[in-house]
């Protein structure tokens, strides 16, 4: 396939992101409804009994996509805490598994609306995911001779740690320019989302323009036509979180967005960008996390994923609002200020650490 072909392939995906992203969760469903291996004699109370589900993943969704972080930071505590409240405790594997579904869709959707928004810097996200895939797999293997308690001590130390340094983190590089660039001020937007005399690259992953000097300064235009400059500098500075964050994501599901975020917002990248490709590396490392958590444990004798005990009619209603929540994202975040956002951010993971603390010491 030629490279114009490509890119207009790509613009048009883009473009129309929004009804592929919605069809993926309905053929999933009706995959579901009509094939899934379920108890027999099931009726249509069982498809519905748990429909309360979608408002609370939905709200979910849409908060831990909004920070960037991974979904399983607030599905798993809640699934663990909560969920007991109003239905049967559930067993650590299937919360496993309503966790890998509803959160690889709900990453994906919210991944593709943060690039067709223009917030996420590609380049970045590759070299962030690269640096941390031997520390997702080397964690993802120790989950299976390291005890739970002990890792969801360590997480919540970690997000505990990563709550203080992001209240301690100078936030003042938001990036969003508010000022008129010379000669377009009264300019319409350009087709693709950028302004005439900012960069409007072609080849870019994205409907936003971007233009890296020989400096390594880097300019970026969002679908609002805001524009964001920064450098990618601080690689080892990233590489440190990422390498802890990435042992983490291997170790419990989450951890690489939490800290890995902080390092980001330290090292001159604006707060939406780096909420923005933080989703990339979220998504992707998530992805070999639970396929090594999949294959991995059936090879060393650790748990593995049974389909056939899998709660179909919880996943019908937490795939579509993961789905959703990850769409409604990008416009959150950006309507959102930079101090509402650290605010929310660094309450959040005080609060998830309280709560794997108390994982911890068995009180869940």
């Amino acid at each position: 396939m030629s490279s114009v072909s490509y890119t207009r392939v790509q613009r048009s995906f883009l473009r129309y992101q929004h009804v592929f992203v919605f069809l993926a969760p309905l053929v999933f469903v009706f995959g579901v409804f009509f094939t899934a291996p379920t108890p027999a004699g099931v009726e249509m109370s069982y498809w519905l009994e748990f429909w309360w589900l979608f408002p609370v993943f939905l709200t979910g969704a849409t908060i831990v996509n909004t920070v960037g972080i991974s979904g399983s930071a607030l599905f798993v505590p809640f699934l663990i805490f909560l969920f007991p409240l109003a239905a049967n405790p559930l067993e650590p594997e299937t919360i496993v598994k309503v966790g890998l579904i509803s959160e690889a869709f709900g990453l994906s959707s919210s991944a593709i609306a943060f690039i067709q928004y223009g917030l996420v810097d590609r380049r970045l996200a590759l070299t962030l995911v690269g640096g941390s895939v031997p520390f997702v797999v080397g964690g993802a293997l120790l989950s299976f001779v390291i005890p739970e308690p002990v890792f969801h001590g360590l997480l919540g130390i970690a997000l505990l740690a990563a709550s203080y340094l992001l209240f301690k983190t100078d936030l003042d590089h938001e990036g969003a320019s508010d000022e008129p660039t010379e000669g377009s001020a009264d300019e319409d937007p350009a087709v693709d989302g950028g302004r005439v005399d900012l960069p409007n690259d072609a080849g870019k992953l994205g409907p936003a323009g971007v233009d890296t000097d020989e400096d390594g300064n880097v300019t970026r235009v969002d679908r609002e036509g805001d524009d964001y400059r920064y450098t990618r500098g601080g690689y080892l500075r990233r590489f440190a979180n990422y390498s802890i964050g990435g042992t983490f994501q291997g170790l419990a599901g989450f951890g690489i967005g939490e800290l890995g975020i902080i390092s980001m917002l330290g090292t001159t990248v604006p707060v939406r960008i780096a909420i923005g490709t933080n989703h990339i590396v979220v998504a992707l490392t998530a992805v070999l996390a639970s396929l090594v958590h999949v294959f991995g444990g059936g090879l060393v004798g650790g748990h593995t994923l049974s389909l056939a005990s899998t709660p179909w009619n919880m996943v019908i209603f937490t795939v579509p609002a993961t789905v959703t929540g990850g769409q409604i994202a990008p416009y959150v975040s950006n309507a959102l200020s930079t101090s509402t956002i650290k605010t929310f951010v660094g309450g959040l993971f005080a609060i998830i650490s309280a709560a794997l603390f108390l994982m911890a010491v068995g009180v869940a």
